[in-house]
């Protein structure tokens, strides 16, 4: 009985465990370049159907109490989240090493559903772990400008900060309490003595760290530019929503108050000035979403000063949104002829993009207007509710000031339409077409975002 609870509860982890085995194996059969892609999506493919079905069913069990648990809730989180990987596997295709990538992508996703089942800092620290090692290998993986080695670098030195940042935390609460439970930091929060508040502080910000907050940032820019595209579509959406996930599983139903309610409001804020800002004067398409994602960044960690209620479901359904429109400009970006890493994504290079690759020029128009957060665009429902909740905690003036500083945003979003559709056309040669699977991609995508901005009740109630 045991077994089976344990099977059914880690169906989802032990399909990518199994796609993990797989792809070694043909690996060392010397089959990888052929299958092991297919076999990586067929397990992704298969872990969100499992979770899916088992959070519609409202299946919930605890194989581990204390340590590791499902509900329906997380186990759409973990749907929704391997559903968010499906395109970067298919984008990669003819990019990337497939042994490697398919292995190393399987591994940090096992982290990601870890996080969403965790009951214990123990557990908490694994699944970042997991989520987090291989992703700084990634990279590094097809290795094509000299910058990427240090901007692996520069993201591993302050992802172990982060961890042991985490881990001082983790010490301090249990010192304080007692108990490595996740709850245990939910009690903290409103505690008042010192070793408590410290514990708080130092847990706060590891994820900072890890979520690329002002002034926590200096890793992201670096390591979005010097990865593949693939790779940087994969921490722009699933390794931020391993992380936003991950804390607000953490703070529960837990609500902010002082001094870490201004904390919330501060550095989040500032996030989303300092990251709109700093868009506008960037080269490169990578750089740009850099910056974005620390604004978006900031919109998300806003969200824990919104109702404890109604947060998990304008975090999901903000995540969704966002790396729907992240996957579908990084899917539909043209290939360079000369496979030129450095000149594929400078935006000089995108004027006039409308005249050589409509196609791209549309879906990446339609990203960055969501992005933005234009109606009728499903980014526009998402800020909506992050800033709807924020106002129903009573919140009005955090609310106007957030609003205002995504504002900031439309400039740089603007710019890039600009530069594609109105812009004489760049003196380079024609782009490369697109992969089959990469356009396949940017068309699921497409109406992955089409099916949410039609039905945000459902996607919302469904959390």
């Amino acid at each position: 009985m045991i077994g089976h609870t344990v099977f059914t509860a880690m169906l989802p982890e032990h399909l990518l465990l199994l796609g993990i085995v797989g792809v070694i194996a043909l690996e060392i059969v010397g089959r990888a370049e052929r299958a092991a892609l297919a076999f990586a999506f067929a397990c992704v493919a298969a872990a969100a159907v499992a979770a899916l079905r088992l959070g519609l069913d409202g299946y919930s069990a605890a194989p581990f109490a204390g340590q590791f648990s499902v509900d329906a809730s997380s186990l759409l989180v973990k749907a929704m989240v391997l559903v968010l990987a499906l395109p970067v596997l298919m984008m990669s295709r003819g990019e990337l090493p497939a042994g490697e990538f398919s292995a190393l992508l399987l591994s940090s996703l096992y982290g990601v559903c870890l996080l969403q089942s965790a009951d214990s800092f123990p557990m908490l620290f694994l699944g970042l772990e997991l989520m987090s090692l291989p992703v700084y290998v990634l990279v590094l993986l097809a290795y094509r400008r000299p910058q990427s080695a240090e901007a692996a670098l520069k993201y591993l030195v302050l992802g172990g900060t982060a961890t042991a940042t985490f881990l001082m935390g983790a010490s301090l609460l249990y010192g304080s309490g007692g108990s490595l439970g996740i709850d245990a930091f939910a009690r903290a929060l409103g505690a008042s003595d010192g070793l408590s508040r410290a514990a708080v502080v130092l847990i706060v910000l590891a994820f900072f760290l890890k979520g690329a907050i002002v002034p926590f940032h200096a890793w992201a820019p670096d390591a979005y530019e010097g990865a593949s595209v693939p790779v940087t579509a994969y921490m722009a959406t699933i390794v931020k929503a391993g992380v936003l996930l991950a804390v607000v599983r953490l703070f529960g139903r837990a609500q902010l108050a002082t001094p870490m309610l201004e904390i919330f409001a501060a550095l989040p804020l500032l996030s989303i000035v300092w990251g709109n800002l700093a868009a506008m004067r960037q080269p490169s398409l990578r750089r740009m979403i850099a910056y974005s994602s620390i604004a978006h960044a900031g919109y998300l960690f806003y969200a824990l000063l919104g109702d404890a209620a109604g947060r998990p479901q304008a975090v999901a359904f903000y995540l969704l949104a966002y790396g729907l429109m992240n996957l579908l400009a990084f899917s539909a970006l043209p290939a360079a002829d000369d496979d030129d890493d450095v000149a594929r994504d400078r935006l000089d290079n995108l004027k006039g993009l409308f005249h050589r690759a409509p196609y791209a020029a549309l879906m990446l128009a339609i990203a960055m207007l969501s992005l933005a957060g234009i109606p009728p665009f499903p980014g526009f429902v998402a800020k909506f509710l992050i800033f709807k909740n924020v106002m129903a905690a009573g919140h009005t003036t955090y609310a106007v000031l957030g609003l205002l500083g995504s504002y900031l945003g439309i400039y740089f979003y603007l710019r890039l339409l600009q530069f594609m559709f109105m812009s004489p056309d760049a003196s380079i040669a024609s782009a490369a077409p697109r992969r089959g699977l990469a356009v396949a991609a940017s068309g699921a995508c497409l109406a992955g975002a089409v099916l949410i901005a039609i039905f945000p009740g459902w996607v919302i109630a469904g959390f």
